[in-house]
């Protein structure tokens, strides 16, 4: 495997016009990955977004939470949505995508301005709603990304902008494939 790059921060920040300029309304999902089990990931060209489970396969539910005060699995954080553009720009190939940890990557604004919490987003046969759950790197980030991707995603701007991605829950389950639009409704 050849060397990763991690971006400089200057590198990132070049990057931020080209993100800004992501579809507002209605945009692609453009890969699908599911978690079975820790530190694994699997693209899909379908899955099944389900009220109870989530992705269907996704470790979501048996994983948990240390947002809930039990550990159980947090609601509001059923789904990751992650913008195309931002993980395009800090993982290059396509194949270190899901390292990023999300499940489902779109082409799509998902700044707070935008996607504020309530929001609904239609894709394929299924509804998820926007959560107020915040997304934010971790350990794992930093080790795949660099410490910039993560001072880069959690700056106030990348915040304002959701750059790490966005939490939802499943409100309407149904059907899901790479190439559905995602729009919001």
């Amino acid at each position: 495997m050849a060397d990763i790059k991690h971006l400089s921060m200057a590198e990132l920040e070049a990057g931020l016009n080209f993100i800004r300029q992501s579809p507002r309304d209605q945009g692609d999902l453009e890969l699908i990955a599911r978690r079975p089990r820790d530190d694994e990931r699997e693209t899909l060209e379908a899955g099944r977004l389900d009220l109870q489970s989530g992705l269907e396969g996704d470790n979501w539910i048996t994983r948990g939470s240390k947002r809930t005060p039990d550990g159980t699995a947090h609601p509001d954080m059923q789904i990751t949505l992650m913008n195309s553009r931002v993980i395009a720009l800090m993982a290059g190939d396509k194949e270190r995508w899901p390292l990023a940890g999300d499940q489902l990557y779109v082409n799509l604004d998902l700044s707070a301005e935008n996607l504020p919490a309530g929001t609904r987003l239609a894709l394929g046969t299924a509804v998820i709603e926007v959560s107020a759950q915040p997304h934010t790197g971790c350990a794992k980030f930093v080790a795949r990304f660099g410490v910039d991707a993560q001072k880069f995603v959690n700056s106030p701007e990348g915040k304002q902008l959701h750059l790490r991605g966005i939490n939802a829950r499943v409100i309407q389950s149904g059907t899901i494939q790479v190439g559905d639009l995602v729009r919001k409704i």
